[in-house]
């Protein structure tokens, strides 16, 4: 075996080892960036789930947009029933978005009986409770 055949042969096998390793470092990248992509899509549904759906009645004492980064709108509604204003009779919810929060606004100190999704987790932008008003309509 000649010095010129004995380099060849090692340039072969190094080439041919460089191209499965490049094979396998895309094949690992590709794998990863699916995995994350259905992880991300799966903790987004997960956090968006509504485990309950129902109505609360009240007077509606509360309502506010606040939030450092995330501007959410928050309020609170004394429940129907209860005498006295404490943490067990109050309720405190998010509202939605903007119309629902203009919609609240109107109806301040007033009776209102508020239209609510449970989520499992609400996200940071949603609010800071996991109760979602989307509706909200005057009770009498």
């Amino acid at each position: 075996m000649s010095a010129n055949s004995f380099r060849d042969n090692v340039s072969n096998t190094l080439d041919h080892a460089k191209v499965r390793a490049r094979r396998a470092f895309r094949f690992t990248m590709w794998s990863l960036l699916i995995a994350g992509l259905l992880f991300c899509i799966g903790y987004y549904i997960y956090r968006n789930y509504t485990i309950s759906e129902g109505t609360r009645t009240g007077t509606l004492f509360k309502i506010s947009k606040k939030g450092v980064v995330f501007k959410t709108y928050e309020g609170q509604l004394h429940l129907v029933g209860s005498v006295m204003i404490t943490s067990q009779s109050t309720w405190d919810f998010s509202a939605q978005n903007a119309r629902v929060y203009e919609d609240l606004q109107k109806y301040e100190g007033k009776n209102v009986k508020c239209y609510y999704r449970e989520k499992v987790d609400a996200f940071p932008w949603q609010g800071d409770t996991d109760y979602i008003v989307y509706k909200v309509e005057p009770f009498q």
